[in-house]
């Protein structure tokens, strides 16, 4: 089959990630939806993004916000409706930007009507779409899979007198990838949205489609003894090596026939989400050979770490097992603790030249940047009382761990706003989350008219970028390790650019390369000048620069 056009507008494209619930309510229940997302999309275009990636928004009973889909094919009524996507996709391209949708295909709600039939019988048509499995002798689970979200990933079902498994909550379901069926009929869901218009997809748990057909029990790992960005410290569901239950080889046949669907719409793309005990290998072998995924992340920038020797390590490691691959870089998203507080000391959030400096290294690494609602504007996150919480991850797991809330509260439009500008309706009501008053500060109103602020260094940042195309496009090429700095060069069509940054908090004297002496300050990008004597460069706490080589 030939395959579509494809312009390539991800590889280097920034792509801004919006939680819907939270990003602009425009009837006034408390709750963003689709037509608020269309108004603030002028917002996203300007900031200088390349695309939209969209939570999701189907029709779901919201145990897990929409994680938990019931019908793959219609939006959910809180959200708008299909002529309301129409309009959101219709917008987005009339302002020069993509449309990615989060698309969950490895589980969906027991209240989907597949599960509905899969649990009647033992014997009707679906029986084997979803992972069943008989009891061990004396009743328990057959395996010893573990679910992220607490406790066993098996649910007894009395219908069926059966186990079903369930990666996340006992209302998610795994689907049966094993099913050629079940394949086909997920594949169905996916080309539905492309026929109306999307320009790509975001993959949840991409690596999690298949599992082990022989239900072979994971090997013990212990508890571990470092930080795993994707699974917090309190959760049991760190201590097994995950050999059996997920990123088993039959996913790769499964990729093809996705990438080959997407290959059938032109300037399409995928970019997968991968948790995985070894994240940057599974992105590497998910992203390689152009036929499977476009693009793929996993949780390495997601973590508190942020020195130049966690930051070179994982750039180093990543050009060596994925050097065709194509990553997608984020700092934050709706499952993580936001980025100004996880680099922060304590309870204050981190200093403001260092959420700068993240944002210039999270733009030149090889790879497409993911910018998520809030990283521009520097929010902490929100500390939500046990009695606001939402999240059932945060239920389970508290007090040690409070959840995914307090990076969803609504996005801060306006200062003096009650709901902080979140709702555009007449009579609006509070926010699904608590209102945030730290938040009131750093509102885009506010920032808006700061020259110096975050949000209008990201605009200068973004602008300055498009127009280096070795940042976009180019090689990358890490220099020799320094205790305080990383630096690398990043190469494409004869322009080359050195890419330095202090990642500390006091001032350093680093020599440029003698390879690279003949260099000139590439200015524009927002970050303080670094001043320079002969081949030293005298960098500041949190400080960065970029020359042009050659």
């Amino acid at each position: 089959m030939t395959k579509a056009s494809n312009d390539n507008w991800w590889r280097g494209g920034v792509i801004y990630q919006i939680y819907p619930r939270s990003f602009a309510d425009s009837n006034g229940d408390g709750i963003g939806d689709l037509d608020g997302i269309t108004a603030k999309l002028d917002y996203v275009a300007a900031l200088g993004a390349d695309g939209i990636w969209l939570s999701p928004f189907f029709k779901s009973p919201m145990k897990d916000f929409g994680y938990d889909v019931s019908d793959y094919c219609d939006v959910d009524p809180m959200f708008g409706t299909v002529a309301d996507f129409r309009k959101l996709v219709d917008r987005a391209h009339a302002l020069g930007l993509k449309v990615m949708i989060d698309q969950v295909l490895s589980h969906s709600s027991d209240q989907h009507p597949w599960f509905v039939e899969s649990r009647s019988s033992l014997t009707n048509p679906k029986a084997d779409w979803y992972v069943w499995a008989d009891a061990k002798s004396d009743g328990t689970p057959p395996n010893n899979w573990l679910s992220i979200f607490g406790g066993s990933a098996w649910q007894w079902d009395t219908r069926r007198c059966q186990y079903y498994m369930h990666n996340f909550l006992t209302s998610q379901p795994d689907l049966n990838f094993h099913s050629p069926e079940v394949q086909n009929a997920l594949l169905d869901t996916v080309k539905f949205w492309l026929d109306l218009g999307v320009d790509g997809y975001r993959l949840d748990t991409a690596n999690f489609y298949f599992h082990d057909a022989q239900l072979r029990s994971n090997p013990a790992r212990g508890r571990p003894d470092g930080e795993d960005p994707a699974v917090n410290a309190v959760n049991p569901y760190g201590w097994q090596w995950h050999q059996h239950d997920k990123s088993q080889p039959e996913n790769l046949a499964f990729l093809r026939r996705l990438r080959a669907l997407l290959d059938q719409y032109p300037n399409t793309t995928m970019v997968g989400e991968i948790g995985d005990d070894d994240g940057l290998a599974r992105v590497a072998e998910y992203t390689s050979g152009g036929d499977k995924l476009h693009m793929a992340y996993c949780f390495d920038l997601l973590g508190t770490a942020h020195s130049a020797a966690h930051f070179r390590g994982f750039v180093q490691r990543f050009e060596e097992v994925a050097p065709g691959g194509w990553p997608c870089w984020a700092l934050s998203n709706h499952d993580v603790v936001r980025v100004a507080s996880r680099w922060g000391q304590g309870t204050q959030a981190a200093h403001p030249e260092l959420l700068r400096l993240g944002a210039a290294l999270q733009m030149s690494l090889r790879g497409s940047p993911c910018i998520y609602q809030g990283d521009e504007l520097g929010l902490p996150e929100a500390d939500i009382a046990f009695e606001d919480l939402q999240d059932p991850y945060g239920i389970t797991m508290w007090p040690e761990f409070k959840g995914r809330d307090g990076c969803r509260t609504a996005h801060p439009w306006s200062k003096d706003s009650a709901d902080l500008g979140f709702s555009s309706a007449a009579k609006p009501v509070a926010p699904w989350l608590p209102v945030i008053e730290p938040h009131r500060a750093l509102a885009v109103d506010v920032q808006e008219r700061d020259a110096g602020s975050l949000l209008n260094f990201y605009h200068g940042l973004l602008r300055w970028r498009k127009n280096q195309p070795a940042l976009v496009s180019g090689t990358l090429t890490v220099l020799p390790a320094h205790p305080q700095v990383l630096a690398f060069v990043r190469a494409f069509e004869g322009q080359q650019v050195l890419c330095v940054f202090n990642f500390s908090d006091t001032a350093v004297q680093w020599e440029i390369p003698a390879t690279y002496a003949a260099s000139t300050v590439l200015a524009g990008s927002g970050l303080a000048d670094a001043p320079r004597a002969g081949n030293t460069l005298q960098l500041a706490p949190w400080g960065g620069a970029y020359y042009q080589l050659g």
